[in-house]
């Protein structure tokens, strides 16, 4: 494939400067190619430490071109990266383990460890769930936290396997608490944890987001149309001095919908709540049919409409390994101060 064999060139090309900044700052997880933006799309290129991981979203990936594009990337990096193909065409973006597409050896399916702001983190390129373990893009968005985190109180909302609670525990605060309602997560956010046992030691609670962030915001649960409520961890009601919120798309549960597109205030207002007087709030939204400018007159005018005006708004954007023709990339990430 020619054409891939190009558009890969001009993106490691592009990347040179950005890959030699990471690697000096302590960060060996990064996307070498971002399909959708850099002329293939539907595929992505991502290192994680000594693991190279491909991912097909639109259509499988031809074996030969697979071949050439990791030997592409192990001679410029020089490197013998591990390879990890995931295909992930089929419906829901399941993963397609048909050896066919390419067996994995051995060692690249075990248990590794990649770094990112000079912090472990595990890695692994299959396991029971689907999305790799870090979402790369949010790397602007931890280091932030890091940076910002020192003597504060932080709570981590949706903290998949807590790479942001990470950040803040480095980053010197007084106390990280990480929620999320996979165990699972939860279970490799102990791991990245343990990889880093020199930094002081975070919560985790299992909830839906929900109830526990009604409680934190000291705001009545109530049940659908009556239904009883399925039980859920009893939390006090407090204020953080910095609060993440990174949701996913869409899920639903007995206590509520997460839907980024129609009903971001749902999410927004009692986070806004459980922020403190002079707190801030980081709040990220990834559906790429979001409008980010529509988005910030909905987050700024849901603030305001409980009594919260934001005192100063920035937008953070992904790093340069995920570029975006239009400065419109689909994360968007808000940084809110009161």
């Amino acid at each position: 494939m020619p054409a891939l064999d190009q558009a890969l060139r001009a993106a490691l090309d592009a990347r040179e400067n950005l890959l030699s900044e990471l690697h000096t700052q302590g960060t060996d997880c990064y996307r070498l190619f971002h399909g959708t933006q850099e002329g293939s799309p539907g595929l992505t290129v991502d290192r994680y430490g000594p693991q190279l991981l491909v991912q097909s979203f639109h259509e499988p990936l031809e074996h030969d071109a697979l071949l050439a594009l990791t030997k592409q990337i192990r001679e410029r990096l020089g490197l013998p990266l591990l390879l990890v193909y995931n295909d992930r065409s089929n419906s829901h973006s399941r993963i397609d383990r048909n050896p066919e597409l390419h067996q994995a050896e051995a060692a690249a399916l075990e248990d590794l460890i990649g770094q990112e702001w000079g912090l472990n983190y595990r890695v692994r390129g299959r396991h029971a769930g689907q999305d790799p373990l870090l979402f790369l893009d949010l790397r602007n968005a931890r280091g932030w936290v890091k940076a910002n985190a020192a003597g504060k109180t932080v709570l981590n909302l949706f903290a998949y396997t807590c790479g942001v609670g990470l950040c803040a525990a480095a980053g010197d605060a007084r106390e990280v608490v990480n929620l999320d309602f996979a165990e699972g997560n939860l279970a490799v956010g102990r791991e990245n944890a343990a990889l880093n046992s020199t930094l002081p030691t975070m919560q985790f609670i299992q909830s839906d987001y929900f109830p526990a962030i009604r409680q934190f915001a000291d705001l009545p649960i109530s049940s659908r149309r009556g239904q009883k409520l399925p039980s859920y961890p009893r939390l006090q009601p407090r204020q953080f001095d910095l609060v993440f919120l990174d949701p996913p798309a869409w899920a639903k549960s007995a206590f509520g919908t997460v839907d980024l597109l129609r009903d971001y205030q749902s999410l927004l207002k009692p986070a806004v709540l459980a922020t403190a007087e002079d707190g801030t709030l980081v709040c990220s939204n990834n559906l790429a049919k979001v409008d980010i400018d529509d988005w910030r007159t909905q987050v700024l005018r849901c603030a305001e409409k409980i009594g919260r005006p934001v005192r100063d708004c920035q937008m953070l954007a992904p790093a340069a390994d995920f570029p975006s023709l239009d400065s419109k990339p689909p994360l968007k990430t808000l940084i809110l101060r009161f």
